[in-house]
């Protein structure tokens, strides 16, 4: 099934007998998307959605598909939300050490909404974009001086939007 693309509906009947809203998480080539869904006889209904291109509202500057991002859409999902509790719906997904769906997860988690998870595994490092800076810390030239200056100020940038969205600017 999983090769195949199709849904596995033993995991998805678990998922729905929960009676709780699902947290479905997905990464499109230019942003992280995460929504709040409901099930409903007539079809599934999102409750609340937040992408990473919501984020430049908030002063992000950056990609919205890295970890920072991710964390962001997460926090933003739970204010716009209204939900107190949410389990994940990783559909066919295997979760791996520093996914960008564990930061959306523990952001939706800071805001205060339990997303039914022991395992929330982030890199703190990763959270603030160290792993970027680092990274063009070491390039020369044209290309990565622009990009490498900037990048210097990403935990300036994550706080300043993190900021942001908690006062609703």
């Amino acid at each position: 099934m999983k090769k195949a693309k199709r849904t596995n509906y033993r995991k998805r009947l678990d998922l729905l007998k929960s009676g709780l809203p699902r947290l479905v998480v997905r990464k499109t080539d230019s942003a992280v998307i995460a929504h709040i869904v409901e099930f409903n006889q007539a079809g599934d209904k999102t409750i609340a959605m937040s992408r990473g291109t919501d984020l430049k509202k908030f002063g992000w500057t950056f990609s919205g598909k890295n970890s920072s991002a991710a964390y962001l859409v997460g926090y933003l999902l739970g204010k716009r939300a209204n939900v107190k509790e949410a389990i994940l719906d990783k559909g066919n997904r295997t979760l791996k050490q520093n996914s960008f769906i564990y930061y959306v997860m523990k952001g939706l988690n800071d805001f205060g909404v339990d997303v039914h998870s022991d395992d929330i595994k982030i890199d703190e490092k990763r959270l603030y974009g160290e792993h970027i800076s680092s990274y063009y810390a070491d390039r020369k030239g044209n290309q990565f001086s622009l990009v490498g200056e900037k990048i210097k100020n990403i935990r300036e940038d994550f706080n300043k939007t993190l900021e942001n969205i908690k006062n609703g600017k």
